[in-house]
């Protein structure tokens, strides 16, 4: 009996997973036979996009996403936001595909701010741009037109988590607090900020885990691998991300976003609570 417990009970964790996931990433295959049916954007610099892009692409830096990146990851105010997208002739509804290149982190970035507001058919291009140049895939430099369009700013603020949101999540038995960033910050032996170690109560789940690094190309692990990163994460509980700046931590909500969890990513994140002595921090190095 006990042998046909641990089959059926993966086969039961496997339906489950199935139910509550929604594939969010499209292949590169994919893209490339229906690349009218997207407005692709490319999280690049502008001198890099302009040396070669996939056809169609508009240039959207993810420095665009950032406040004042130097400070922390604060994202960009909804005024700024509002001019920068309808300059790019974007709304909320249009089926956006959103690529970098090919690290990950950045196309996570910019997924993740375009969800805070308020788009809904955003996916993100496994593998990225490294991967579309080495299919030979065809590649411009021409820059298309696009026309203004009249998106007003909408913001989900279930997406978006606050310095103060995630100080109430610290003493919330129905939140979870989720460390991106590398062992060695989480433990306190290095640090962006002025201050080591980490909030409290949050778990380490480095963002790195999320990306299969053995491929040819980087990409991000089938939705049955993350199950099993995630599968002591309550997906009846809120969910809060942070790293350094909001950026790695995206793929994690990435990730978490696949697997159908209810989460936040905190974009201000290490470098703001690090640098406020006036929040509470656990350095696990000075034990």
């Amino acid at each position: 009996m006990k042998k046909l417990l641990t089959p059926l009970f993966l086969l039961f964790l496997l339906l489950t997973v199935n139910l509550n996931a929604q594939t969010l990433r499209i292949e590169a295959n994919t893209l490339k036979q229906n690349q009218k049916d997207y407005k692709i954007l490319d999280t690049r610099d502008k001198a890099t996009y302009e040396k070669g892009h996939i056809e169609g692409a508009i240039n959207f830096p993810i420095s665009l996403t950032y406040a004042h990146k130097k400070r922390n990851g604060k994202l960009t105010d909804p005024f700024t936001m509002q001019e920068i997208v309808q300059n790019r002739g974007l709304n909320e509804n249009d089926a956006i595909v959103v690529y970098d290149n090919g690290s990950f982190f950045d196309a996570a970035r910019l997924f993740w701010a375009l969800e805070v507001y308020g788009f809904k058919n955003v996916k993100l291009l496994n593998a990225g741009f490294k991967q579309w140049k080495n299919k030979h895939y065809a590649i411009t430099t021409k820059v298309p037109k696009t026309l203004k369009s009249d998106y007003i700013t909408i913001i989900d603020n279930n997406r978006l988590a606050t310095k103060f949101a995630t100080q109430i999540a610290t003493r919330n038995p129905n939140q979870i607090i989720i460390d991106a960033r590398p062992d060695k910050a989480y433990e306190g032996k290095v640090s962006s900020a002025k201050r080591y170690g980490h909030i409290p109560k949050a778990i380490n789940i480095p963002a790195k885990h999320n990306i299969d690094t053995l491929k040819q190309d980087s990409s991000l692990k089938d939705i049955s691998e993350l199950a099993k990163i995630y599968k002591d994460i309550d997906k009846n509980k809120k969910v809060i991300l942070y790293c350094a700046i909001g950026k790695i931590s995206a793929t994690n909500y990435f990730a978490l976003r696949e697997l159908g969890y209810n989460v936040a990513n905190y974009d201000a994140s290490w470098r703001e609570w690090g640098n406020d002595f006036q929040l509470p921090i656990i350095n696990p190095s000075k034990k």
